[in-house]
């Protein structure tokens, strides 16, 4: 009975962790679990925070800025490289002549790898010595995902990639089946933010709605789940270890006119 217990808990963190990674739908574990969505509508930290009477990133919410998606076929890395409606986590030379985008969701422990045994290597060979404009947007997967997402877009840009950092490598302290707004706020006070702050940015239906485009106009480019990655606008649809990505950034470091017009796909 002990064994069997055992290996269901084993199963149900499993599951908790792919979750986090799979784009166009979660495993479901209750039959209560949306996917792909983020949810707002939980209790707040405060009393002050009031319960919203809809998701607002449900698929359903808002649906006069939310039509339905086409995936775009071929698409160019001007239609990669286009502003959203949010400003986007950006580090590294702007004239690089790599630009490495990363769509990642916070509970995804695939892109907690690539940050801790990726990104580090990254930042110091290719970021550092302006060779590669590394670029964040936003992807989350699950109800979890999407409140600390909140919390992290609520925080000062200065501090984004610091608390971005801090919610992959703190991932067992606040990743659960259920959302939980006290383990989520606590690592955002690591960076400063407070629970007034966050109560607010919460409530702030502008930026959910803007996140909700990001995402939205991540899978018209063809994001299925995080990490996903275009490199020079080539969509790349897995994580990648550093070995794989020193292979497709070099030769466009040496020969920068290797950058693709359309951004082709690499599975």
């Amino acid at each position: 009975m002990a064994a069997r217990g055992g290996r269901w808990l084993l199963a149900l963190a499993s599951a908790l962790a792919l979750a986090g990674c799979a784009g166009e739908g979660m495993v479901s574990l209750e039959p209560s679990m949306s996917s792909d969505v983020a949810e707002t509508a939980s209790v707040g930290v405060s009393a002050k925070a009031p319960r919203p009477s809809v998701d607002p990133f449900s698929e359903s919410a808002a649906p006069n800025v939310r039509p339905l998606r086409e995936v775009i076929q071929n698409p160019t890395v001007a239609d990669v490289m286009r502003p959203g409606p949010i400003p986007e986590f950006s580090i590294g030379r702007a004239e690089a002549p790599v630009t490495l985008i990363k769509y990642a969701s916070l509970t995804c422990p695939f892109c907690k790898r690539f940050q801790s045994d990726v990104f580090p290597t990254l930042k110091r060979d290719y970021i550092d010595t302006g060779k590669v404009r590394f670029i964040i947007r936003e992807f989350p997967i699950g109800k979890t995902s999407g409140m600390a997402t909140i919390a992290l877009r609520c925080a000062p840009m200065s501090r984004y990639l610091d608390l971005y950092g801090r919610y992959l490598a703190q991932q067992a302290q606040w990743v659960s089946q259920e959302v939980r707004i006290e383990p989520i706020l606590k690592v955002a006070q690591g960076v400063g933010l407070t629970a007034e702050q966050f109560d607010s940015c919460r409530q702030n239906q502008g930026m959910i709605t803007a996140l909700n485009q990001v995402k939205d106009r991540g899978r018209e480019l063809g994001v299925i789940g995080t990490p996903n990655f275009f490199i020079n606008g080539r969509l790349v649809k897995k994580a990648l270890d550093l070995k794989e990505l020193r292979e497709m950034i070099d030769p466009l470091v040496e020969r920068p006119a290797l950058a693709a017009t359309p951004a082709s796909v690499a599975r």
